[in-house]
């Protein structure tokens, strides 16, 4: 179900970007004065996934649990994330509600957390599915957060390549932790990462 070829990807990538561009004019129409260029708009994006320790730790967290999964979950699960996270960044430009957001960005820290540190493997559509639940959460943070008179497009743009790095670099942390040191430092990791997640639902 989700072994996309190469084509097929690329086809979703561009989908995603031209959806984010299309959702611009409903977000802030008409706010004179107000208009931020493309870089700015980038910027802002880019930046957003490094401002909260939520959005950065699940992130690193998705490319530390694809790389204990192996196989085609190294890249099913970091392609999985960014592409619900332009669904739920589209649901918040159009104005849609998605209860209990912030709640449910804090428990995909901890969750995540917790099948790092117990090594969980699951059915690739089931980590895809656990995975994507939780973009629609961050994604939708995001898309509340668009800045007045920015581009969409280039703001997603940002957030999407953050991610991408976020993911890329858990998932080099993973894969060599598990060559060269032992997995039990990345589980240690995830015993982290499910603390602060349990913090931030208490708080």
């Amino acid at each position: 179900m989700f072994a996309l070829s190469t084509k097929n990807r690329a086809r979703l990538g561009v989908l995603a970007v031209a959806a984010l561009a299309a959702g611009s004019a409903m977000a802030h129409p008409g706010h004179p004065g107000a208009h931020m260029d493309a870089a700015a708009s980038f910027m802002s994006g880019f930046t957003h996934p490094f401002s909260g320790i939520d959005h950065l730790l699940a992130m690193l967290a998705v490319g530390l649990w694809a790389a204990q999964n192996k196989q085609r979950a190294l890249w099913v699960l970091p392609l999985a994330f960014p592409l619900m996270m332009v669904v739920g960044a589209l649901l918040a430009i159009g104005g849609l509600e998605l209860p209990a957001v912030e709640t449910g960005i804090a428990a995909s820290v901890a969750v995540m957390g917790l099948l790092i540190a117990f090594a969980v493997r699951m059915p690739l559509w089931g980590s895809a599915a656990v995975v994507s639940l939780f973009a629609l959460f961050h994604g939708y943070a995001h898309g509340s957060e668009l800045p007045h008179g920015s581009s969409a497009a280039m703001y997603g743009a940002g957030f999407i390549l953050a991610t991408a790095i976020l993911h890329a670099t858990g998932l080099v942390v993973g894969l060599v932790a598990g060559r060269k040191m032992a997995d039990r430092v990345v589980r240690v990791g995830g015993v982290g990462i499910a603390a602060v997640g349990a913090y931030l639902l208490a708080a």
